[in-house]
């Protein structure tokens, strides 16, 4: 993937809020990043940092009310998502881009044969008919590594593994050959050696079809073995992001480093005890207006309580285009 390449998705400034009883949550606080043809990023971050409410965001997948998406671009293809009508964004979905959710039990249709609900977007975006929608079914099928994929076509998801069914989601996502593929924990809810094959189809489905990549995770290992650049979301903001090597020889922020101690050595030498971060997720009430992880941070100083810090460049590169960071402490800011 050429680094120049111009981006085939281009996130500026998303902002998303859910409207309750209590008030407004924001659940996403200017966002910005961009894709490129062929690319994996891996976005990380704990439960409740907005990685998944980020991804729903940009193609209309949030319930609304209560989910508003209040501001921002997301270009892809030229044309701007947030800008669209609902049967133009159905259009998107599926046919441009691909998602893969974390349940692929709650996610199939049980009242359905695996191959209707491939055929399905085949037939609505594709315009194929029933005979030529079922042939390229079968040829996913086989694609994502199912034997006999002709006849397992006439399967209920039942009639499958939790690993199948996640290969038969895989499938359905790609069937309209989508410019990006958004995988949101994908093998969470599968056993570690099923969780291993996974990770592997995607990696060859990546290399045969060339596709962008967005992999949602908060399993650091897996992303050191996958991913070209990640994107670090805490609080509902990105503090870090940069190529996949860069960010795990030098992160920047205090979160980061603080989630990559928590990952087990795999050098084989007996490992330390693992550290945990200290302190609880940020309530996302209001907007922000000073640094989201304050409270939990060791180096939070005077200005952290009171300015919320934008993302500056480390390598001298712009933002969004090398190692850049969200923190006032790693620019200097504490001692200058």
């Amino acid at each position: 993937m050429p680094d120049g390449a111009a981006p085939v998705l281009d996130v500026r400034g998303l902002k998303t809020v859910f409207r309750t009883r209590g008030g407004e949550i924001h659940a996403v606080n200017s966002v910005s990043f961009h894709l490129r043809p062929g690319e994996l990023l891996g976005v990380v971050g704990e439960s409740g940092s907005g990685k998944s409410v980020t991804m729903m965001s940009l193609i209309g997948l949030l319930p609304s009310p209560p989910a508003e998406v209040r501001a921002g671009e997301v270009l892809l293809g030229g044309r701007d998502l947030l800008k669209l009508q609902p049967r133009e964004l159905q259009e998107v979905r599926g046919a441009k881009v691909g998602f893969v959710f974390q349940d692929p039990m709650t996610s199939l249709n049980p009242v359905f044969t695996v191959g209707n609900q491939i055929m399905e977007p085949l037939m609505k975006h594709m315009g194929m008919s029933k005979a030529q929608a079922e042939t390229r079914a079968a040829e996913l099928l086989a694609l994502v590594g199912i034997p006999d994929a002709k006849k397992r076509l006439k399967s209920y998801p039942h009639q499958f593994s939790g690993g199948m069914r996640q290969r038969v989601m895989i499938a359905i996502a790609l069937a309209c050959d989508p410019d990006v593929l958004i995988a949101d924990e994908p093998t969470t809810a599968l056993d570690v050696t099923i969780q291993a094959q996974i990770i592997e189809l995607v990696k060859e489905l990546r290399q045969k079809l060339g596709m962008a990549i967005v992999w949602i995770t908060h399993d650091l290992g897996v992303i050191a073995g996958i991913a070209d650049r990640v994107m670090v979301m805490y609080g509902g903001q990105v503090v870090e992001q940069a190529p996949v090597r860069e960010l795990f020889s030098n992160p920047q922020h205090p979160y980061t480093r603080a989630l990559l101690k928590t990952v087990p050595s795999l050098t084989g030498e007996r490992a330390a005890r693992l550290e945990v971060i200290q302190g609880q997720p940020p309530i996302l009430a209001g907007e922000p207006v000073a640094c989201p992880f304050r409270a939990r941070c060791a180096h939070a100083f005077d200005r952290c309580h009171a300015e919320n810090p934008l993302r500056r460049a480390i390598d001298g590169r712009p933002v969004g285009q090398g190692h850049d960071v969200a923190c006032h402490w790693s620019a200097g800011g504490a001692h200058g």
